[in-house]
């Protein structure tokens, strides 16, 4: 059954980039991104103030405060600057894999900022998975398509924002539920947008049946299947498994940019995809001996800490630098994920 759900995620956070693309050709990427978010904002807002009021309850102006900041790194930043990129000829593939460095530049950044440690097989896989994203963007940017290279740097500024928000996210001392935050990220993504197309003129939407077929594709397929399929590998796979498919995206993405689009895939591109599967085979063979030889160590007693694993992933805290910072926390110890709500795939 988790084979089957990663596949879907895998396709779903995907289809952002893909829809990026198809829409990128019949309005500008603040005209879509509006279009996108509104009506998502309103459906949302009507559940969270019927079905799901239960899940505010308890919520301080600070937590708020906090997810809205969140909301306009991961989503608004972080959005806008892949639909740019790929407005300026960027191809999909290409964005896709600069957005899959950031599971590396964060867990490279939490040693010094969260006092957590990677394990070295973790880090080989990883690294695979790096080298997959390189190989196939040195394809992408070899294919003479004539776009300036200050176009490539935008994606990266936006996979900073991303990275940005993960921390932000993670420093809270409260959790907060996924509707929640979708709702909260979604509402200040569409006021974000609103006010841009104000000021650029463009509010009102093309007529092409282009663009909606692009608005109603990243709305259901992109944000409630990427979105959704993440929290429910979170649970069932841990942190670590849905980091390592990010990896995947950028290869998926390039395939399926070359079947719709005519965006270049060759050798290399294969390369990249291969490299991209090593790296999920190497860090789950991994996650599956730590799993076990944890289950060893409990049978024989040796483990005394009496704490829970909640999720496996590369990002484990260290006991006493977590107590050293987080002494205070209300809530449970977890690692650090990547921030859900960010990505072509989440909005």
């Amino acid at each position: 059954m988790n084979i089957l759900l990663s596949i879907a995620f895998v396709g779903a956070w995907s289809s952002g980039f893909i829809g990026a693309k198809l829409g990128s050709g019949s309005a500008s990427a603040v005209t879509l991104l509006l279009w996108r978010f509104l009506p998502l904002a309103l459906v949302l807002g009507v559940v969270a103030l019927t079905v799901a009021r239960a899940s505010w309850r308890g919520l301080r102006p600070r937590d708020l405060f906090r997810q809205t900041v969140v909301g306009a790194l991961s989503q608004s930043g972080y959005l806008l600057t892949v639909y740019y990129a790929i407005e300026l000829g960027v191809s999909s593939g290409t964005t896709a894999l600069i957005d899959g460095t950031q599971p590396l530049v964060a867990g490279v950044l939490a040693g010094p900022l969260l006092g957590v440690a990677v394990s070295r097989t973790q880090w080989l896989g990883l690294g695979l998975g790096v080298a997959g994203v390189a190989v196939v963007t040195a394809a992408d940017a070899g294919a003479g398509t004539g776009v300036a290279w200050w176009a490539y740097l935008v994606p990266f500024l936006g996979m900073l924002c991303l990275v940005a928000a993960t921390f932000l996210d993670r420093r809270s001392r409260r959790d907060v539920r996924p509707m929640v935050s979708m709702t909260v990220h979604a509402v200040t993504s569409a006021v974000i947008f609103t006010a841009l197309a104000v000021v650029t003129g463009g509010v009102t939407p093309p007529a092409s049946a282009s663009f909606w077929t692009a608005v109603v594709w990243l709305v259901v397929l992109s944000t409630f299947g990427g979105y959704g399929l993440y929290w429910l590998l979170l649970r069932r796979s841990g942190v670590t498994a849905v980091n390592t498919l990010m990896f995947l995206m950028a290869p998926v993405t390039a395939v399926w940019g070359a079947l719709m689009f005519g965006e270049p895939f060759g050798t290399q591109t294969g390369a990249g995809l291969a490299l991209g599967l090593l790296a999920v085979a190497v860090v789950h063979r991994g996650e599956r001996r730590r799993r076990r030889d944890g289950d060893e160590r409990r049978g024989r007693g040796e483990d005394h800490s009496g704490r829970r694993e909640t999720e496996a992933g590369p990002f484990t805290p260290r006991r006493s630098a977590w107590h050293r910072v987080r002494s205070s926390s209300r809530r449970p110890e977890r690692p650090v994920p990547a921030t859900p709500t960010g990505g072509p795939g989440s909005g």
